[in-house]
Parts: structure tokens; C-alpha cells; sequence
């Protein structure tokens, strides 16, 4: 029902046409507030479409015409009698604005009347007094008879031409005199006729029927009283006439009363699902990036001084232990040192000797995308200069004019990168740089701006711990992100050409650390830089910071973002303050985000709400806001996957037994990959992990068979096929 809930919060918005605050809250009335322009409303899960419909409308009424101002302090009368006659001003001008909201009032009165909202069953209206009437008259009065007399008809003109809230209060104060006047009237008479007869009422009275009713009633209780002068009424007479009185009768109040607005408040309580949970309006934070994100200058400094003192440690450990290290060393000299990056290192330069061709494919494969998507948007004009080849044709054609065609100009692009820098990647972080790596080299052959963060909840922070420091201010209702999240900011387009292969090597060793298949002995990684969670979703949020940052900086006016991960973000959290009877002041503490949490946009006037409570689904509903808050961005996700997990996650977002989840399945099992465009991403790309690491390369033994080695090279024929469809198509999002 939170899906119905904030579609009605949209038709708020849209009716109000303004950036005001709609909220569903477990309140019992609905509620706007002309001060912080927020609209309150309860969780109707009872009612009808129709009636939720009429309710919301009924209060953007209020929203547009009723002021902010106390006028409860300008009117000495019951607030009743003022939303009396407020109610059927705002709700006049609410379908003169929206012509179609006629009928939807139309309807939706018509069930509450039918189902008795009013508390009318089985009673007269000349009984109710006039403000009820009045209140009957212009919610249902297309279904009830409601007679008024004269100068009631007047009053009631008088407030279906009123137009300012200052008339209404004239009227409300008009309205409320004569129901006044009417209860004391009706009181007069009710002890006139105990007076009269001798019978006691004790506290019952009239209860302020209009006047000309009054008078008949006397008059009937009259014929009643001279019958009774030459015969004494009998015990029945008296107890008819009691139980007459009695019925055009009430407790005895010194004022008037609406009771059939009463009778309305608590009926709607009663489609207000009590049971539910309330709902929780959650913001996003302004995050400090330049605290969130560790420069690239910075990163690369710590490794550099790390491997430097890593390297001192092993060359004392050489001195005392040569042995040991030369059996680890080539055999065919005795080194006076040992070199705890040589293989490594090597093992780089090999794979970036060997990925030039597939990067100049990528290359030609972008321009020509390129050119495609350029001439596809060229125009094509006639000038008004002659085409002395044509005019042979002047008899016959008219078309002898020169033509001119106008590419139009493409947009400048940037690449952002995210990179899962958890525990879980430890595995496949080697074959993730490698295709990193291309995607970086050809950038630069391109010349297309980029950077490389990669997300980690395991940095230090000791001054920020130490001062408790945040990157932003903790409010009430808003999305956490703890002080020790960082995005490390691995490369970037401003590296100069001779330092990025450093760069490069620096986090090539560190993959080799987290493989322990290939690791070497004595290496690890600094200090902050181990493999941690999978903050995900405080990355989303530092995306609203960190991407018109690097626009500005870059020039980029279309950016392709691209998230690579092989799991589900952690859990967010946000703030929620709370007070805790031992304490004065306030406490913040957090709750994680669940299902019955709305995240709320206060810039796009936009809600946003998860299905589940599932991690996955909050990742979609940020990636959904950055959507709309960055239209040039391209949302771009990767998803690294066991080949026995490709099908759930593909059920996940395409359903059980469609078209296109037996599509991608198929595609799965053939090439272990899919592209799917039903997540938050703009496209999600699943990749096995199995698939990443063949790289393609021709492995055989040196006394392999003809059959051993005809294998090895299909196989490495089908690894350079796989990895430069899914490359393919990723250029073909950035051409």
C-alpha cells in the first residue's frame, strides 16, 4: 500500500503545483501546514481510490487558498463553524481550478453518504441545526433533501459566492450568530412549554431546529395543553408528548455544534489502517567529497612509502637469510639482492605489451560508433548556389541547387569509476583491473577525462575520530555515512603519462596480495588500503558531490558512470534522534533502512520507496534519484558472478518464465554474460567470474599434442571473442 501512498502523494503535488512536503503518517486527520508547506496525510488503506482521491484534493484546497495566518485569534467563534464555511469555499475553488476534480468530488461524496459518514441514518434533517445543514448541504446535498428557510437561504447564497478567507470569516461569524440565536430561541421555548404544562424536561431542551419548525412544534404541544383544560391529560398522553420532546431534542449545550463534522472526522479514522508502520521520510546528506575522497596524489604516496620501507625490511631480511631467498630467485645467477617486485612487475608489462591490440580495437570501434551516431543526426539543406552538374536536369527536376549537410557537434564525455574494493573481490580484483586497465588505456588514446575511485569503509581517520568529526551535520531522518568511508581515488586523466604506469603497478602488486595464488612472500598492501565491506549505497550518495565535481572540472556534459561489484551493498542507515527518559537532551542514534522508509528528494519534489527491505533494493532507489538528478549521466553497472548465481539474479530483476528471462538465460549459458535494463542502472552488465579471468591468451605445455594445442587455441579464441562483445557494448553506451 506505500507504492498507493506516495502515487497520492504525486497528485498532491501535482494539484498544489508547488514543491511542497507530502507525507503519510499514522495520524488520525489529515493536516496541512501553511508555515513548512507540509501536507500531512493518514495511511488510508480502507478507502476507496475515489475517496482518497476527493481527501487529497479536499486538503490541497486548503494548501492553495487557505493563508498563513492565525485567524483563530481574530474570530472569537468555535474553529468549527469557520472550516464549515472554509471547507465549501476551498473545495468550490479547487474544481473551478481542475475542472475534472468535479466528478472525483461528485463520487466520492456520493459513497461516503451511502455508507453513512455523516451519521444521518434514520434522522430528519430539520433536526440537525443550521451549521450542520450548511456543512450537509455543500458535501452531500445532491443526495439528501436540506430545506432552509428564508433567511437561512440568504446565509447559505452568501457563502456560495464567498471568495476570500476574510468573507469567510464574516460569515462563519454570521453563521454561528444565527445558530446561536436559534438554540437560545429553542431554549426559551422548551421552558416556556415546561411552564406551561408542569412537565419537567430536567436537561433536555430543543436542540436549535430552524424556526419555523420551532413554531409548529409549540403550536402542536398548544392543542395538546387546551384539550387538557377541560380534561387533565392521561399518563400516556404525557408520556407521548415526553418522548416527542424528547426526540426533537439533546443535552442541553450553552453552545452550538457541528455534529455532523464530528461524525465525519471519526468515520474516516476508521479507514486509517492502525496496525501499519509508519512511514519514515528520509534525505540525503550534503556530503564534505574533499573529506570523503582520498586524492590520487595521496593514495599513490602511501604506496610509494610502503613498498619503499617494505623493500628496506626485505633487504635486512636478505642479509640475515640469503638461502632462503635465492631459492626464490632465478637459479641461474646468485643475486646479491632480492627483488620482491620483479615477477610482478614483469607480469605487467607483459599484459600491457599484449592489451594494445584489443585497445586500438576498442578505439576504432568507438570512432566508428561515433561517426555512425553523428551522421545519424546530420541535416541536409539546400543552398541557393547552382550545381552546374545538375543543370542538365532543369527540364525535368528542380533539384539542381547545391546541398550541404551539418554534423552536429557531440557532446564532450567523461568516465567515472567505482570500484568494489571488498573482501569478496579478492579473487577476480586481478582480472577486474585488467579489463580497468583497457578501459584506461583507451580513455587516454581517445582523450576522454576520467578518475577511478574505489569504495572502502576501512581508512583512518584519527583526527576525525579523535575530534568527532562527520562530513556533514546529523540531522533527524537523514541517511548516514560514517566518518570512516572514503573513496579512494586509484587514477586519474591528470596523471602525467610517465607516472601512470606506476600507478598502475602500485595497484597491480596490491591485486596479487589479495590472490594469494599469486602472491609472493613479504608482500602486502599499506595500512587503509586492505580489502573491506561493500559500502555501495554511501557511495551513491557521495555521487551527488562527487559528480558535478568532476563536470566542473573536466568540461564533461555527458558523464558514463560505471559501478563494478561482485555483491550487494551493506546496509544503510540513517539518523534518527530520539529521547531517552535518563537524558535532557536528545539522542542520535541510527536504524537501518527497511521497506516502510521513503527517501525523499526535497530539490525534484520526488519520492522514492523500496519494494523490500532488501539491500539491492535501496541500491536501486539511489541510483533511480541520481537518474533524475543527473539526466547526462549514463548509470552503467557491472556485476561479477559465480556462474550458478547468473540465474537468480536474473529472475531478480526479469521475473520468473518471461520472454526476456528465458532471453537472457539463454545468452548466459552461451556467452556467460547479459545485459539487463530493468535495474536502477541505465544498463547492468553480468559477467562470470570464470569468463573474466580468460583472457585469451594461447597457455600450452612445451610437449603438448597437436589436439592439446588445437583446444587451447579455440579456447583462447573464445576468450578474445567474449571479452570484446561485452567491451563492444560497452562503447557502444560511450559513442
Amino acid at each position: 500500500m506505500t507504492v498507493q501512498h506516495e502515487i497520492k502523494s504525486q497528485l498532491a503535488k501535482l494539484l498544489a503545483t508547488e514543491d511542497i512536503i507530502v507525507e503519510h503518517k499514522k495520524v488520525e486527520t489529515a493536516e496541512f501546514n501553511v508555515q513548512t508547506r507540509v501536507l500531512t496525510l493518514p495511511m488510508w488503506e480502507k478507502a476507496s481510490n475515489g475517496v482518497i482521491d476527493m481527501l487529497v484534493g479536499h486538503e490541497v484546497g486548503h494548501a492553495l487558498y487557505t493563508p498563513n495566518t492565525e485567524w483563530w485569534k481574530e474570530v472569537q467563534i468555535p474553529q468549527q463553524f469557520v472550516n464549515v464555511v472554509e471547507d465549501a469555499r476551498i473545495e468550490k475553488l479547487i474544481k473551478r481550478r481542475y475542472e475534472g476534480l468535479n466528478k472525483t468530488f461528485y463520487n466520492a461524496y456520493h459513497e461516503l453518504s451511502d455508507k453513512d459518514f455523516f451519521d444521518i441514518e434514520n434522522k430528519d434533517m430539520s433536526d440537525f441545526n443550521l451549521a450542520d445543514r450548511v456543512n450537509l448541504y455543500f458535501k452531500i446535498g445532491h443526495f439528501v433533501d436540506i430545506d432552509f428557510n428564508t433567511e437561512e437561504n440568504f446565509l447559505v447564497s452568501k457563502i456560495e459566492l464567498a471568495e476570500t478567507f476574510e468573507e469567510v470569516l464574516v460569515l462563519a461569524k454570521e453563521l454561528y450568530t444565527l445558530c446561536k440565536q436559534q438554540l437560545e430561541q429553542d431554549r426559551k421555548e422548551r421552558q416556556e412549554l415546561e411552564n406551561d404544562t408542569g412537565i419537567d424536561l430536567g436537561d433536555e431542551t430543543f436542540d436549535g431546529t430552524p424556526k419555523g419548525e420551532s413554531e409548529e412544534a409549540k403550536e402542536e404541544v398548544d392543542l395538546d395543553y387546551q384539550k387538557s383544560e377541560s380534561q387533565p391529560p392521561t399518563i400516556e398522553e404525557i408520556e407521548d408528548m415526553m418522548d416527542e420532546l424528547s426526540n426533537r431534542s439533546q443535552p442541553q449545550n450553552t453552545e452550538p455544534e457541528v455534529e455532523t463534522m464530528d461524525a465525519l472526522d471519526e468515520a474516516l479514522k476508521d479507514l486509517i489502517n492502525r496496525g501499519g508502520r509508519e512511514n519514515h521520510y528520509i534525505e540525503l546528506p550534503k556530503v564534505d567529497i574533499d573529506q570523503v575522497v582520498i586524492s590520487n596524489e595521496r593514495v599513490h604516496k602511501e604506496f610509494k612509502e610502503h613498498w619503499t620501507n617494505l623493500n628496506t625490511r626485505v633487504q635486512s631480511q636478505f642479509k640475515d637469510n640469503p638461502n632462503y631467498f635465492i631459492s626464490l630467485c632465478n637459479p641461474e645467477r646468485i643475486p646479491e639482492s632480492y627483488d620482491p617486485f620483479e615477477v610482478l612487475d614483469k607480469e605487467f608489462y607483459a599484459f600491457k605489451k599484449s592489451a594494445q591490440k584489443e585497445v586500438s580495437y576498442l578505439v576504432k570501434e568507438f570512432e566508428c560508433k561515433k561517426s555512425a551516431g553523428a551522421y545519424a543526426r546530420a541535416t541536409t539543406s539546400r543552398t541557393g548556389v547552382l550545381d552546374t552538374t545538375k543543370l542538365i536536369n532543369y527540364k525535368f527536376s528542380e533539384d539542381v541547387f547545391k546541398k550541404v549537410t551539418i554534423v552536429p557537434d557531440g557532446k564532450n564525455h567523461g568516465l567515472v569509476f567505482i570500484l568494489d574494493w571488498s573482501g569478496s573481490m579478492n579473487n577476480v580484483m586481478m582480472d577486474t583491473l585488467k579489463q580497468l586497465y583497457n578501459l584506461i588505456w583507451f580513455c587516454r588514446k581517445v582523450q576522454i577525462p576520467y578518475e577511478v575511485y574505489a569504495f572502502s569503509n576501512d581508512y583512518p581517520r584519527p583526527a576525525m575520530y579523535a575530534n568527532k568529526e562527520t562530513f556533514y551535520e546529523p540531522k533527524d531522518m537523514m541517511a548516514e555515512v560514517s566518518n570512516n568511508f572514503a573513496l579512494l581515488n586509484m587514477f586519474s586523466s591528470q596523471t602525467k603519462t610517465k607516472d601512470l604506469d606506476t600507478h598502475m603497478i602500485n595497484i597491480w602488486r596490491s591485486a596479487c596480495v589479495f590472490d594469494w595464488t599469486q602472491s609472493t612472500p613479504y608482500l602486502d598492501v599499506p595500512y587503509g588500503y586492505r580489502l573491506s565491506g561493500t559500502p555501495l549505497n554511501e557511495a551513491m550518495v557521495s555521487l551527488h558531490q562527487l559528480l558535478p565535481q568532476f563536470q566542473k572540472k573536466t568540461g564533461a556534459e555527458k558523464v558514463q558512470c560505471v559501478v563494478l561489484t561482485d555483491g550487494e551493498s551493506q546496509p544503510l542507515k540513517y539518523h534518527r534522534e530520539v529521547q531517552r527518559g535518563w537524558e535532557d537532551e536528545p539522542y542520535m542514534g541510527t536504524n537501518y533502512f527497511g521497506e516502510n522508509c521513503v527517501l525523499r528528494d526535497r530539490k525534484l519534489g520526488k519520492t522514492y520507496i523500496s519494494k523490500d527491505s532488501s539491500r539491492y533494493e535501496c541500491t536501486d532507489m539511489l541510483l533511480h534519484n541520481l537518474r533524475d538528478n543527473f539526466p547526462q549521466t549514463n548509470f552503467i553497472g557491472i556485476r561479477v558472478l559465480p556462474s550458478r548465481e547468473g540465474g537468480s539474479f536474473i529472475r531478480r530483476y526479469c521475473g520468473y518464465e518471461t520472454e526476456d528471462t528465458e532471453k537472457m538465460m539463454r545468452r548466459w549459458k552461451k556467452e556467460k554474460s547479459f545485459a539487463i535494463k530493468t535495474s536502477g542502472y541505465h544498463t547492468y552488465f553480468g559477467m562470470a567470474s570464470s569468463a573474466l579471468n580468460n583472457d585469451g591468451e594461447l597457455v600450452v605445455k612445451e610437449d603438448a599434442t597437436k589436439a592439446e594445442i588445437k583446444r587451447a587455441f579455440a579456447k583462447s579464441l573464445k576468450g578474445k571473442k567474449m571479452n570484446k562483445k561485452i567491451l563492444s557494448e560497452f562503447i557502444e553506451l560511450v559513442a
